[in-house]
This record gives C-alpha cells, sequence and structure tokens, in this order.
C-alpha cells in the first residue's frame, strides 16, 4: 500500500476514476462540475497519480484509458489512520469524542455506529 497522500486536486481525480473505473482524460474532465478544468491540468494530475502509482493505464487507439490501482477504501483506511495517528495519537476513542463534541451527535447515533462498527468485524 502506498503511504503517499493525495493532493486536494489528485484527490478530486481520483474519486472521479473511482466512480468511472476506467477512463480517458476527456471523460474525467466531463464528470467534474462547472466551471470544468482545462484537458492539460487534468492530463497532467493523471500522469502525477501514475509517476505516485495510484493509477495505471492501457492504450486505447491513439490515445490512454486511464483506471484506479489503489481501492477506493484502501486509501480511506490509510487517511483515516494518518488523520488519527496525526492528531489523536492514534486513540480511536478521542477521535470518535472529538467528532461527538463537534457535531453533537446524538446517543442514537452513536449507537448506530457502534452496531455497524460491531457488523463489520464479524
Amino acid at each position: 500500500m502506498k503511504e503517499k497522500q493525495l493532493t486536494r486536486a489528485e484527490e478530486e481525480v481520483m474519486k472521479i476514476l473511482w466512480d468511472l473505473e476506467k477512463s480517458n482524460v476527456s471523460g474525467i474532465v466531463e464528470c467534474f462540475p462547472e466551471p470544468k478544468p482545462k484537458y492539460n491540468t487534468v492530463s497532467t494530475i493523471v500522469r502525477i497519480l501514475e509517476s505516485k502509482g495510484f493509477v495505471g493505464h492501457e492504450k486505447k487507439g491513439k490515445g490512454h484509458l486511464y483506471y484506479p490501482l489503489i481501492k477506493k477504501s484502501d486509501y480511506s483506511n490509510q487517511s483515516l489512520n494518518k488523520l488519527m495517528d496525526g492528531y489523536f495519537q492514534g486513540s480511536f476513542k478521542s477521535m470518535v469524542s472529538f467528532f461527538m463534541k463537534k457535531n453533537d451527535i446524538s446517543i442514537q447515533e452513536l449507537e448506530s455506529i457502534l452496531e455497524q462498527i460491531k457488523k463489520g468485524k464479524e
């Protein structure tokens, strides 16, 4: 698993690629909301993602189709662990407590979250 973090722009492109599963640069550009970024900008970001090991490509005619090499769930887990380690000294309890206070989570919502966690571990 890559330990590299993505910039905000790189993450936006990856989110689109995770949804599309495979696309050329034009297809990625089309998925952006208005105002859409320039083709060359997206193309550069895709090449950076490829050099970081997040994206692969296959030749399609004169162009390329790009696809994610890393699952969205793997990247999400890595990002969450980095957040937990960096801001909460690796303590899941501290992180949950912080989000409860900041987001005013009800007891019912917390119980629902805990129930989902239990199901995930089974």
